[in-house]
This record gives C-alpha cells, structure tokens and sequence, in this order.
C-alpha cells in the first residue's frame, strides 16, 4: 500500500554551515531555512512523514563531527518527538543508512526533499531517490548553497552553482518545486 502523504526529507540543517557563513563564505537562497521550517510545520500540521537527515564527519578536520559545534542541528529545524533521525557519513541519505527500508516499509513514494547544501548532499540524495524510483520533489527556495572555485581557479557564485545543480536534476531525477507549491499542494487536500 502507497502512502498518500509524501515525505519530508530534510537534510544536513546543521549549524556548520552558519559557522562558514560567519567565516566569510558566502551562501544563497537567505530565506532557505525558514522556508524549511514552513515544510516542516505544514508537513508536521498534516501528520506527514518527517525524516531528518544528520551528516556526521569522519575527516579529524569535518565541522559535522559529532564532538564539534557545528554538528548540531539549528533550532529552525529540529526534530520533534517521535521524528526519524537518519545519521549518514557520506553525502547521500541512501548509502549506509535504513532511509531506503524505512521509506518502502512505510509505502513512501513522494518525496519532498530540502536541506543544504544544494550541489552536495541534496543533489547526491535527490539522484538517489530518482534512481531508486521514489517520485522526488527537489524544494528549489529550501535549499542553499556556498561559492565555490573550481579546479582551474574560476570563481562559481553560489547563485550559478544552485541553478545548474537544479537544471542537472530537472525531470531527469526530480521535479524542482517551491515552498509555495509544496503548501498549495496541502491546502488543496
């Protein structure tokens, strides 16, 4: 039997990436976490599926590594009792973690994805999910990402890098929706 709730799938919402920010690496999307935290309580208010997804480093020099600040998961966007939390090592939700099982046991076939950052682990776990054929829905204003230098030196602005990573996934492994169309979708149930 296939749930007729999707799933939220919120990942990496850590406070390391506010620790980058606050060293002067330079993010899109500013609205990101809030529009996050309007998911989660619409999602929350339906009694929708919630899985919360915690990278944990393994490098000695991650800022996610449990033993640091940065692991911690903002306030915005901390589970609630009785909310699945998924720890994984690697970028994608999928690779050494149950999110797969739990999802199927539970008869999940949409999946709303949001989280940071866009061209890491929300782009590893929306292939995934497309790959594995879970109907993902990529929330494009719920996700953010840093600039970047790539490997010739060229300086990428975090806007460019969340744009292509979004048309890379677009109809091939995800639907890229809004916040807005995400909560239309709830109020027209």
């Amino acid at each position: 039997m296939t749930s007729p709730l999707p799933a939220l799938i919120v990942v990496d919402v850590q406070r390391a990436f506010d620790e980058w920010e606050a060293a002067g690496q330079r993010r899109n999307n500013p609205d990101a976490v809030a529009r996050i935290a309007s998911l989660l309580q619409a999602f929350r208010a339906r009694g929708a599926p919630i899985f919360h997804i915690r990278h944990e480093g393994t490098k000695p020099n991650s800022s996610f590594l449990p033993s640091r600040s940065g692991y911690a998961v903002k306030d915005e966007a901390h589970e609630q009792p009785g909310e699945t939390v998924i720890i994984k090592r690697v970028n994608s939700a999928f690779i050494g973690t149950d999110l797969e099982k739990r999802l199927r046991a539970a008869g999940i076939g949409t999946l709303v994805i949001c989280g940071a950052t866009t061209n890491h682990c929300v782009e590893t776990t929306t292939r995934m999910a497309g790959n594995l054929g879970f109907d993902a829905h990529l929330v494009r204003d719920a996700t953010w990402t840093f600039d970047r230098i790539g490997p010739d030196g060229d300086k990428h602005s975090a806007e460019e890098i969340h744009a292509m990573t979004l048309s890379n996934l677009n109809g091939e492994f995800a639907r890229i929706v809004t916040s807005d169309d995400v909560l239309a979708s709830f109020a027209a149930k």
